[in-house]
């Protein structure tokens, strides 16, 4: 049976990088490609990094139930995860990853509570958080000044998931992560 690996945490706290890392690592797992509304950057590639959608797109398949999960995480910026994309995977036979913010996190594990394993990558602090935002240098102030609150937010999940992973030292939470893939999908 196939299973859902998701990785959650506040923008800037290492999810993606740790997520690449373990797509690198184990063959078996597929990355869950999610949709948004937000505007392409020029390193993306439509498909690969997200599925760039319209708003009004998005919101029809809202209105349809294609998503297992949506969020209008900014104001007028949605993101969501596609039944189809899931369903895609899990007909190609693989184990399914996820870099998704956490209520996203939360209700797919509500959707597939016997397959799903919830992982909260934690910043080894706020400070270092809001710091690892700001040297991005990819926001406008105000955009920033949004990211930093909701990233605050976000912070506040920490004990509503299965596991929790300390991001201090990159080589040790990789070597974490890989730990906590293995023993969740029995490899």
């Amino acid at each position: 049976m196939s299973k859902m690996l998701i990785f959650t945490a506040p923008s800037g706290a290492g999810k993606t990088t740790i997520v690449r890392h373990l797509l690198n690592t184990f063959p078996v797992l597929s990355f869950s490609v999610s949709a948004t509304t937000r505007k392409q950057r020029p390193h993306e590639q439509d498909g690969y990094d997200y599925h760039f959608i319209t708003k009004n797109d998005f919101i029809k398949r809202i209105d349809t139930g294609g998503f297992v999960e949506w969020e209008e995480v900014y104001e007028g910026l949605y993101y969501g995860t596609l039944h189809s994309e899931v369903d895609r995977l899990w007909t190609a036979g693989k184990h399914i990853i996820f870099d998704i913010e956490v209520k996203g996190a939360t209700t797919i594990k509500k959707a597939y509570p016997e397959e799903s394993l919830v992982v909260f990558v934690k910043p080894p602090s706020e400070e270092v958080l809001f710091s690892r935002l700001r040297e991005r240098n990819t926001e406008s102030p105000d955009s920033l000044a949004k990211r930093i609150a909701r990233a605050a937010e976000e912070l506040t999940y920490e004990n509503s998931f299965d596991y929790v992973l300390l991001n201090d030292d990159l080589d040790t939470a990789l070597a974490e992560a890989e730990q906590v893939t293995r023993d969740f999908l029995n490899l």
